[in-house]
């Protein structure tokens, strides 16, 4: 890998003020569906993912579903069954987290048709009767009041359905999505009118004007907007060649599309319930450091346009088509079926750690952006060298000046890339083994993990200066304390 020989320059004055940072990729992380929740696994990963990462909500798919018994007929007659989904929610609160409740999919004993989407087969069609699913809706969460309490569960957020706009998860039109969203706010507002409930829920940012005219002109509440978007939405369908479809794209992937949400929703809180560095389920790039660089990069542009940025999805347990046995096979998950951190889940911890005072950075480069971040007594850098596929990247020679500085106590700079934090890579060259010992697994988590290595660094007039380099789909965090713990706080020189 060559390197440049000419500096890429940026600048930050930390005396200059600071805007707000709101961790907004915290608020929430996607899974698969309701019935996986069930599993240890899937709930020692999650409980990492909410301990490390700092997750607050879990969404996923089909709580009423078939397989989780929410409501089933047995002998022409109507049998609620809330064990399993209290189950559920009884492990998120064990662990200090909240259920974003996605109301999905249809129970087969009130569907009017035989759609499914999924290896688990979701009824994706209306119900044969709108009051019969509003008595379900009211009686499940109703119990959830009566069993939580309802100061628990004004904290919670109940969003309709999921993806109505598109044929696969919804088989009617839009009107019949409005009717069921009309009966369901309505359930949900006779127990509480404090219980938050929201949607369109639709991919592609679809139908939130529609949305919104139709519950003021129906006198229905919308207490969030909520939507989805992926990189890939424009150029094909899920399953298509990932590279060739982000290839055709040379603009910030998904900002342009928050920007005119946020817009659209008159003021009201905007929660992404799911995102991802694609649609496809099987694509290599989500398990390597291309995926971190484009979290780190995508995250920090969501900010100040929405309230939740949910990444789909924080494990590789997961079972939409097939469930995988192959330690990296390229799924949604933050950690792989072992628990083994990706890349993706390391940028995360980076993030994490970041403070919420953000400094202006002078500078600017086609595939290199750098962001400083002030924390207590310590300013975190964070920069990524991201391009979509196909497009130009080389290695980048970074030139960064902290203006207005005390002397560091010490700098340290830590690397996600194709040979740092990597255990993909790290499984490439075992031969790619479909089943681990424990012993390749200890060594996959040994690659996984964040390294910290000290950087030399000069101090002239007040100003530190910092080279680096960043080779291509690449992530650099720098954190630079300036006092000991117990010694004054930071404060910043003017000149």
């Amino acid at each position: 890998m060559s390197h440049t020989k000419q500096h890429t320059n940026f600048i930050c004055n930390l005396a200059a003020k600071p805007s707000r940072l709101n961790h907004v990729w915290e608020h929430m992380v996607g899974s698969g569906h309701a019935l996986l929740a069930l599993r240890a696994d899937w709930q020692v990963q999650l409980k990492k993912a909410h301990d490390e990462l700092g997750f607050s909500y879990v969404r996923f798919h089909g709580i009423l579903d078939d397989d989780v018994g929410t409501l089933t007929c047995q002998e022409d007659k109507l049998i609620y069954s809330f064990f399993n989904s209290d189950q559920i929610l009884d492990f998120l609160l064990s662990i200090g987290m909240k259920p974003f409740v996605e109301l999905s999919f249809m129970p087969l004993a009130l569907a009017s048709g035989d759609a499914t989407v999924f290896k688990y087969k979701g009824n994706v069609t209306p119900p044969r009767d709108y009051s019969s699913w509003e008595t379900l809706i009211k009686r499940l969460v109703n119990h959830w009041v009566e069993r939580y309490g309802v100061n628990e569960v004004r904290q919670w957020f109940f969003e309709v359905w999921n993806e109505p706009n598109l044929k696969a998860f919804w088989v009617a039109e839009q009107a019949d999505y409005f009717k069921l969203y009309k009966h369901t706010v309505r359930a949900i507002k006779s127990i509480d009118s404090k219980l938050k409930v929201g949607g369109p829920a639709t991919a592609k940012n679809a139908w939130i004007t529609d949305f919104l005219v139709f519950c003021a002109s129906n006198d229905l509440p919308a207490d969030f907007v909520s939507t989805h978007h992926y990189p890939t939405d424009a150029f094909g369908q899920p399953g298509d060649d990932t590279e060739t479809q982000l290839s055709k794209s040379h603009r910030s992937v998904l900002r342009e599309e928050a920007c005119e949400t946020y817009l659209q929703a008159q003021n009201k809180p905007v929660y992404y319930t799911e995102w991802c560095t694609s649609s496809n389920p099987f694509d290599i790039l989500h398990d390597e450091s291309y995926a971190a660089a484009f979290i780190i990069k995508t995250n920090m542009e969501a900010v100040g346009l929405m309230q939740g940025y949910s990444y789909w999805t924080f494990s590789d347990i997961f079972e939409e088509n097939y469930f995988s046995s192959v330690p990296f096979h390229g799924g949604f998950g933050l950690l792989n079926i072992h628990g083994i951190a990706k890349p993706a889940y390391r940028a995360y911890q980076l993030l994490r750690q970041l403070g919420t005072d953000q400094l202006p950075v002078e500078g600017s480069h086609t595939t290199v952006d750098v962001w400083v971040v002030r924390r207590k007594n310590d300013i975190m850098v964070l920069a990524t060298n991201w391009g979509l596929p196909r497009h130009h990247i080389r290695s980048e020679s970074i030139f960064l000046s902290l203006n207005h500085s005390n002397p560091p106590f010490s700098v340290d700079i830590t690397r996600i890339d194709s040979e740092n934090a990597n255990a993909k890579s790290a499984w490439i060259a075992m031969g790619e083994p479909e089943y681990l010992s424990a012993e390749q697994i200890r060594h996959l988590h040994a690659a996984s993990e964040l390294k910290s290595h000290d950087l030399p660094y000069e101090f002239v007039d007040n100003t530190i200066i910092l080279r680096f380099i960043l080779p291509p789909q690449s992530v650099v965090s720098l954190n630079l304390k300036f006092q000991p713990f117990h010694a004054a706080p930071f404060i910043p020189q003017k000149t």
